[in-house]
């Protein structure tokens, strides 16, 4: 069988930024025969995401992240749905995901590797960032924030301020730099930083996660703020429950989600470079396949 990939077809440089060219697509010959334990499926939704920056750079700066090689199939997070099986617990038809989901129409993958699919915290007070107007409507009219910081339009300082006059107790960072160090200095005393990403400072020579400036690194100390580092494939125990919780409260009405879809593999590159210049609002996904019949 013939299929589509995308492989990584040059490298932007550590201080460079990635454009759609670093990818390109071609095809393969995808094996007749399938060996015990594995299964075919096909691709319906691929995720690009900030952290697949650093796989662009022949070293990513991490020991949990492995480098995407030259001319070789990229790979993320993925859905899609079993054609054939030659694995014990998954049937033809069933509709699994994966955090190492290969870049292509369809794909031969270990079937153990995969997972079938199946104010609400009580905070009293959320204000989200982003960097347009729409975005921050959406924020606050859709999603039910209680404010929204459009941080290229007046001073963040001020804005963050009039949002959290009582400073900031919780703070999920996933972009670190001068907005981060912005949100630092207006957190209260015994706070915590949730270090989701860094996608500023992911087009820069710099180590994971990048060193705080030296008065801001104080201010932690001072206040005695922690800053744990969240790593996604740490909690893998709690992906079922954590989808099934999800999927509850979205039925509830009580979360909302918000996509922007491109369609086709043949544009995941510049699906990838959108992401990364803020092209998208909510998860940037690309439709491979809506095709789910066998």
């Amino acid at each position: 069988m013939i299929v589509k990939r995308v492989v990584l077809n040059s490298r932007p440089g550590k201080n460079g930024n990635p454009v759609a060219e670093n990818f390109r697509v071609e095809e393969v010959n995808l094996p007749d025969n399938i060996d015990k334990g594995q299964v075919q499926v096909r691709t319906l939704y691929l995720s690009v995401d900030p952290y697949m920056r650093c796989k662009m750079n022949e070293d990513t700066g991490s020991d949990y992240l492995a480098p995407w090689q030259l001319s070789q199939v990229a790979d993320g997070g993925g859905i899609g749905i079993i054609e054939v099986s030659n694995h014990s617990n998954l049937t033809k038809g069933d509709f699994v995901t994966s955090f190492y989901w290969p870049w292509q129409t369809v794909a031969i993958l270990d079937g153990n590797s995969l997972e079938k699919i199946g104010h609400l915290l009580g905070c009293s007070r959320v204000v989200g960032i982003c960097g347009t107007h729409e975005k921050c409507l959406f924020l606050t009219s859709e999603l039910g924030f209680d404010a929204a910081i459009n941080y290229k339009k007046r001073n963040v300082a001020e804005q963050l301020r009039e949002s959290c006059p009582a400073g900031v107790d919780v703070y999920f960072d996933n972009v670190g730099g001068d907005i981060s160090d912005t949100v630092i200095s207006q957190m209260n005393k015994n706070s915590h930083i949730i270090l989701c990403g860094q996608i500023s400072q992911y087009n820069k020579d710099v180590p994971y996660p990048p060193p705080l400036p030296p008065a801001v690194e104080a201010i932690l100390k001072e206040r005695n703020i922690t800053r744990e580092r969240f790593l996604v494939l740490n909690y893998k125990d709690k992906f079922e429950p954590g989808i099934l919780q999800l999927s509850q409260w979205f039925k509830e009405g009580k979360l909302k989600i918000k996509e922007t879809v491109t369609n086709g593999l043949e544009n995941m590159g510049a699906a990838f470079q959108s992401m990364m210049t803020g092209g998208n609002t909510g998860k940037q996904i690309v439709c491979v396949s809506e095709d789910i019949s066998l």
